[in-house]
């Protein structure tokens, strides 16, 4: 019986061969899943294309209370068709449809906008315009709130349930659409299986007002009805009518820019969402969501990206996630293969391919140093905690004489200039970095190094100052000072006076790093001439600074990249003090291996 089965099930299958042929019918050969070659490393993964050829089309996909949401979908093809499936799913929760993957040897060549061409490795890919952005329906309402969380566990779920999807979806995004892929972790799709995310923020208060000082970053999106008019219309409405009335509506949005100098402190309450949105908008708020999500997260950050401690607090509140920080600016990724990467954490997780990913330590981290073997000057290193094993922070007294690890007692000063620009030199970081202005602070410097100096983890300062004011603002940077003089800034921090108090954190920060409540309540003006103690984080940093060289702090009283400086904080003196009673110090995070 079993044979003669097999021989009626191999000349049925002919017969329907046959018809196929016969009524000119094209077969989509789908190729099997890929599998895991030896060829899985860190940033380097090659598995045989399955697909040559995509499909793009898009279209409005209505949610729970009628807006309609503008997705764009790439899928793998066959001879101009789309191929069946089903494929697991990638998306990203966006401003707009469009997307600009760039070609050619550009920082961001093969980064977060050229993961579309994971199509070819049999994944379909969808672009989602944001509630009241780009081509999509809706207002705008704050920045990243609750409704634009919800509306990601529509879109998950409706493209699970697709028939060209086999249910497993996977979550990407970079700056704003890695804060909206962490969102999708607040409410817990079911089908959601992973999420890579890069330079978003866990703690947005933290993230956009450091210290209590407002940031120049954030202020967007917002733009006008013909802006709006020069994103692609989606399929159907090639003369723009929908998209203008889109348009239209946005027109509603929040102005951010009047909402966020309106919430100085954690606790504001602001009119323009009727929420205190800088809880709503936070990842951390709903920590409890996230870590019962039980999915796993993939956190890209760079060490010259002003969120990259978010990064870190993410990792140490989010059981199981990984950590990717290389020697980049905001979402950039020069000399890594990131789509490489994201594409074995997601053939891990949502194909079950085992390309050896979890098998590795959840931290890999690039440190620059002057005998990397690597022709990038970089030295990759994995770690299975944060900060790493041989990591041993020492405090570095600040003395009076200028002199860095030096104990002599005395004050050293400076007055604030609010109209100073920001160089252009490298060495400053950024354009969403504070940066330091020579010579419009004051600096202690240390000794010639005769060994090369590693610093790996989160350096604290902890400074006594006074002010001949009732408020002020505190920028401290960590610098490397080469022979020649020529300065580069390691990492900085920064903190308004008036919001020194220290609370316990509600989530997990690296041991020793303090943090602020920030509420109305905390905000204590000082006596001027009265001198207090504030702590505060500088953003982590793994950085060698070679032999021969020295290791510099400056602290000073504006940064014009930080907006919103203090209605009376031109031409206030500022002093750091030093000496038995007064001590301060900068806590560096020495790092032997």
């Amino acid at each position: 019986m079993p044979g003669n089965r097999r021989r009626t099930l191999l000349v049925s299958a002919l017969v329907v061969l046959g018809l196929v042929a016969a009524l000119g019918i094209a077969l989509l050969v789908v190729p099997r899943p890929a599998v895991a070659t030896a060829d899985s490393a860190l940033g380097s993964y090659a598995p045989e294309k399955q697909f040559t050829e995509r499909i793009t089309e898009s279209f409005l996909l209505p949610m729970r209370d009628g807006t309609r949401l503008a997705v764009k979908l790439d899928r793998p093809a066959v001879d101009g068709r789309a191929a069946p499936g089903p494929f697991p799913v990638l998306w990203q929760h966006s401003l707009s449809t469009e997307r600009k993957p760039e070609d050619g040897a550009g920082p961001k060549t093969g980064g977060i906008q050229t993961i579309p061409t994971l199509t070819d490795h049999g994944y379909v890919v969808a672009q989602v315009a944001r509630r009241g952005n780009g081509q999509s329906f809706g207002v705008r309402r704050g920045y990243n709130d609750r409704l634009e969380a919800n509306d990601t566990y529509e879109v998950t779920e409706w493209l699970a349930a697709q028939p060209w999807s086999d249910g497993n979806v996977g979550v990407y995004g970079c700056s704003n659409t890695g804060d909206a892929a962490m969102h999708t972790l607040t409410v817990r799709p079911p089908h959601l299986k992973a999420v890579l995310a890069g330079c978003f923020s866990w703690d947005k208060y933290d993230a956009w007002r450091v210290g209590g000082i407002s940031a120049q970053w954030g202020f967007g999106p917002s733009r006008t009805v013909e802006q709006d008019l020069a994103n692609t219309p989606v399929d159907g409405d090639e003369d723009k009518t929908l998209l203008r009335e889109a348009a239209v509506e946005h027109q509603r949005a929040t102005p951010l820019a009047d909402m966020w100098r309106g919430m100085p402190y954690r606790d504001s309450w602001t009119s323009a969402t009727q929420s205190r949105f800088w809880s709503e908008g936070s990842v951390g708020s709903y920590a409890d969501q996230v870590r019962a999500a039980d999915v796993p997260v993939y956190v890209i950050g760079g060490w010259h990206d002003e969120l990259r401690g978010q990064g870190i607090a993410t990792l140490l509140n989010v059981p199981g996630s990984r950590l990717l920080v290389g020697p980049w600016k905001h979402c950039e990724n020069a000399g890594f293969g990131l789509v490489e990467e994201a594409h074995r954490f997601f053939d891990q997780h949502l194909k079950g391919i085992d390309t050896g990913i979890d098998a590795e330590p959840p931290i890999h981290y690039a440190t620059p140093r002057s005998d990397a073997a690597d022709a990038t000057g970089l030295e990759w290193t994995a770690a299975q905690s944060w900060p790493p094993a041989g990591t041993a922070p020492q405090p570095t007294t600040l003395g009076g004489d200028g002199v860095l690890g030096s104990a002599a007692p005395g004050a050293r000063g400076f007055t604030v200039d609010t109209a100073a620009e920001c160089p252009t030199d490298p060495g400053s970081g950024s354009t969403i970095q504070p940066c330091h202005i020579p010579g419009s602070g004051t600096s202690w410097t240390g000794p010639v190094l005769d060994a090369a100096t590693e610093l790996t983890g989160t350096p604290v300062a902890d400074l006594t100052v006074r002010t001949d004011r009732r408020d002020g603002d505190v920028f401290a940077y960590l610098e490397e000072v080469a022979p020649d003089g020529r300065t580069t800034v390691i990492t900085e921090g920064r903190q308004r006076i008036s919001l020194r108090a220290e609370h316990p954190a509600p989530y997990t920060l690296p041991e020793g790093v303090p943090w602020h409540r920030a509420y109305a309540a905390d905000a204590a003006p000082v006596t001027p001439g009265a001198a207090v103690r504030l702590r505060f984080a500088m953003l982590p940093t793994s950085y060698e600074v070679p032999a021969g060289h020295r290791i510099r702090v400056t602290v000073t009283g504006h940064d014009p990249r930080a907006t919103g400086p203090l209605p009376d904080a031109d031409g206030a003196r500022i002093e750091v003090l030093s000496g038995p009673d007064t001590a301060s110090s900068v806590t560096l995070p020495h790092h032997t291996g």
